[in-house]
């Protein structure tokens, strides 16, 4: 007789479902939680009809993101931040407060220990955005913490609307550090852009607690060296989706 021959194929049902828009999971390593940012394009640079624009926002380019991510839903806090790195380096202190007076590779080294990396200058402006083409994504008062509402301190991440994309405080609160270096506008690197292997800054996005509302839009680009810090500077993480 023979012995019979079993052939298993894979299920639809046996595969883990791909991220959809709205998912959000919550990284053990940190406790905080990570929003899907689906796969898309849009215009980086000066928004349609804003008037407070600087040089270095100009020119605008349509940018290609091939691969979606998972952005931290909030600033990294300083309870996430004391847990991973076993400090708190903050000059404003509290459990929920988004750390600060962190430097560029001290980002880095948290993102990389909870399994992440900074998100990218392109990346960022796109998750800010959320499919807006304004300077920002609803109204200042309700969506960030500045100079006029923030009582010159950091407040507790969350607390603000969010935007279309379920994130908090891309815009105010704290600036947030990107893995970029910061260049001009100038290259035609359109698809998944990176800027540039090396240079003299870091960009960072979002305008913060202490900053006047023209500098916390969606496009507002500032730089400083990656080993500076500030207590109006933090960041949140990306995480890039296993290929199946």
């Amino acid at each position: 007789m023979g012995l019979a021959c079993f052939v298993f194929t894979a299920t639809a049902q046996s595969r883990p479902a791909s991220p959809k828009p709205g998912d959000v999971k919550t990284n053990p390593k940190d406790g905080l939680r990570y929003v899907w940012i689906p796969a898309g394009k849009f215009t980086q640079g000066c928004s349609p009809g804003d008037k407070q624009c600087y040089e270095d926002e100009y020119p605008t380019r349509a940018i290609t993101l091939t691969r979606g991510f998972w952005l931290g839903q909030t600033e990294v806090t300083q309870a996430a931040y004391q847990k991973v790195a076993g400090d708190n380096p903050s000059v404003f202190e509290g459990p929920d407060l988004p750390v600060d007076m962190v430097e560029w590779d001290d980002a880095d080294y948290y993102c990389r220990e909870i399994g992440g990396r900074l998100p990218t200058e392109a990346e960022w402006e796109y998750a800010a955005r959320a499919g807006t083409t304004g300077s920002r994504y609803g109204k200042l008062d309700e969506i960030a913490w500045y100079w006029k509402n923030s009582n010159f301190s950091t407040h507790p991440v969350g607390k603000k609307k969010p935007n279309a994309f379920g994130l908090y405080d891309m815009l105010g609160n704290v600036v947030e550090w990107t893995y970029s270096w910061y260049t001009v506008q100038h290259s035609q690197e359109n698809i998944n852009p990176k800027g540039p292997s090396l240079a003299e800054f870091k960009s960072l996005r979002g305008g913060g607690w202490w900053d006047d509302p023209e500098l916390v839009r969606a496009s507002y680009r500032s730089r400083i060296e990656p080993g500076d810090t500030d207590y109006n500077i933090g960041f949140r993480c990306a995480m890039d989706q296993p290929e199946e």
